[in-house]
């Protein structure tokens, strides 16, 4: 069993790190955590640090939760990005990080959460950042 996470360096994709790591040790399933670049550029801010990523794999090593850290680099969205990880890993759940939206902005969801959304063939957990 694994929970795919879906995360980015902001404060909504720490708030999904956070809910997947609660998830994993409740359940005693594997982390995969995602990350990816916008497309084929890499050098967005979405694209997180090795810095940062190894101080996510530190973490979960310290809490003793079997996982895998992923960051590629094929060009694909991060959307099919983390649907290919959870058909990969069979996951049971896949944990996304989402904005709070203005009134207008309710009216769509973010085309990466929007896609993983309708797409997923186990249960998403889409999670705001705390105020």
């Amino acid at each position: 069993m694994t929970v795919v996470v879906g995360y980015l360096p902001t404060p909504e994709g720490l708030a999904a790190l956070s809910h997947a790591i609660d998830e994993a040790e409740r359940t005693s399933n594997k982390l995969v955590v995602m990350n990816t670049g916008v497309g084929d550029n890499y050098a967005t801010p979405s694209f997180a640090t090795p810095q940062d990523l190894d101080a996510i794999r530190a973490q979960l090593s310290d809490a003793g939760i079997d996982h895998e850290v992923l960051q590629p680099t094929n060009g694909l969205s991060p959307a099919d990005e983390i649907l290919m990880a959870a058909a990969a890993h069979d996951a049971t759940r896949i944990v996304i990080g989402i904005r709070r939206r203005s009134p207008v902005g309710k009216l769509f969801t973010g085309s990466t959460a929007q896609q993983v959304l309708l797409e997923a063939d186990c249960p998403v957990l889409a999670v705001k950042a705390p105020r």
